[in-house]
């Protein structure tokens, strides 16, 4: 009679463990989605904060550029009011548009390219979107590896039991910010 309930016990704290270890590996899942969202906000707070400098070095030399410049004004203020992964990820397609159209513009102005607040600071932009580009990718990685935790057999019986859900990936809303830039001077 002993022997039964020895073997249950084993049974029932394998199953306790099992249990355990699953719950904490989807909770370390969560913080390393958690983690990797807050560096591309970190990123995306680096590239905000160089642009203002960026927008005043090339504000003199780019006159009747002043659509571009309120729309970048716009997307910061968007940008610091939203919280939503989604919401964020699309005013970061737009500022990534935005900062484009600057960059492309910038090359018909030989006096604004041999500045060199300018050219400091278009560099640092480039290394920040590079940063925020490898952040995407990676965010997006740990969101498919927590995804794929909670949707596979055993974990994801643990996972409902203890309510973790889905998280969203980053991704580019709309088929313009896929497109090249396109710059026209004639207008």
């Amino acid at each position: 009679m002993a022997l039964p309930f020895i073997i249950l016990a084993i049974i029932v704290i394998a199953l306790i463990i099992a249990i355990i270890a699953t719950y904490n590996g989807l909770v370390q899942a969560k913080m390393k989605v958690d983690n990797s969202w807050s560096q591309i906000d970190v990123q995306l707070q680096r590239r905000f904060d160089l642009i203002p400098n960026f927008v005043e070095t090339v504000k003199g030399y780019m006159k009747h550029e002043s659509e571009t410049f309120e729309n970048i004004a716009r997307l910061r203020t968007a940008w610091a009011n939203t919280t939503s992964i989604s919401e964020k990820a699309e005013l970061d397609n737009q500022m990534s548009t935005a900062l484009k159209t600057i960059m492309a513009v910038s090359e018909s102005y030989p006096e604004l390219k041999a500045n060199q607040n300018f050219s400091e600071l278009s560099e640092e932009l480039r290394n920040t979107e590079n940063k925020i580009s490898f952040s995407r990718q990676f965010y997006n990685d740990t969101v498919t590896i927590y995804n794929t935790k909670i949707q596979v057999f055993p974990s994801n019986i643990v996972a409902g039991m203890f309510h973790f859900t889905a998280r969203e990936l980053f991704q580019v809303q709309s088929a313009e910010a896929r497109n090249n830039v396109k710059v026209d001077f004639n207008n």
